[in-house]
């Protein structure tokens, strides 16, 4: 049964909210693997990873640095260099954090690399979403997969041109300077270029709208869906009535 649209977003977005308000490492680890595996099978492994190891791994080192430095409740001190102490508990404290942070990317980039921008389009317009912000919206929630293959394309143009790219992280960031420029570049006419077609298409008329693109909408799917938003916001309830637990 294929998911509809609303239904992944439902999905990703609860997960992402459950798997931070519960705090436990265990269970962030768990959806991380989970929504890796089914980037293997959907096929968007190789795109989708490296989108979340650029947001995951500066956030996690961050993390750790900072938490293992400066952890006030830090008991265990492996290191120290004046005011700054390196312990145990902040390097643990910092470790579920980024494990945390890596579950909630990692399930929000499985539904951007997977979801159908235009079955997203037209099952928020159907919802009473006005065009052009239905339009907005699911650029903005697939605007990560569509910079990486930006990015993808420019790169093959530059090697087409001569440009070599060695292996190595260090090459890579080097050859990413020389792709900012045309990437932003890309970007800025893209959106000019789709504005003029949102225009033309008469997303900003008022009075009613149709469509010729129906997505399919089970009862049981929006039944899932309710589920999923009343578990996400039990979580997070939970998580402020009782702040401590999971911890």
């Amino acid at each position: 049964m294929r998911l509809h649209p609303l239904t992944a977003l439902a999905a990703a977005g609860s997960t992402a909210l459950i798997t931070t308000a519960a705090a436990c490492w265990p269970l962030s680890v768990a959806v991380g693997a989970t929504a890796v595996g089914l980037s293997v099978v959907a096929g968007t492994a190789r795109r989708m990873l490296p989108a979340a190891a650029a947001v995951v791994i500066p956030l996690g080192v961050s993390l750790l640095l900072l938490h293992g430095l400066f952890f006030p409740e830090g008991a265990t001190v492996l290191a120290s260099w004046g005011p700054a102490r390196v312990t145990a508990e902040g390097l643990q404290f910092g470790a579920e954090r980024t494990a945390q942070l890596s579950a909630a990317v990692l399930a929000m980039l499985l539904f951007s690399f997977s979801v159908s921008v235009p079955d997203l389009v037209a099952a928020l317009s159907s919802r009473g979403v006005k065009g052009r912000f239905a339009f907005v919206l699911a650029s903005t929630l697939t605007l990560v997969p569509a910079i990486s293959a930006r990015v993808q394309r420019i790169r093959q143009a530059q090697e087409a041109r001569g440009l070599l790219i060695r292996r190595g992280w260090a090459h890579r960031v080097a050859a990413f300077r020389l792709q900012a420029v045309p990437l932003v570049l890309s970007l800025v006419d893209d959106a000019g270029t789709r504005a003029q077609a949102l225009e033309a298409r008469g997303f900003s008329s008022p009075g009613p709208r149709t469509s010729y693109r129906e997505v399919p909408d089970p009862p049981l799917q929006r039944v899932l869906r309710l589920v999923l938003l009343l578990a996400a916001a039990a979580a997070v309830a939970a998580r402020l009535v009782f702040p401590t637990a999971g911890a």
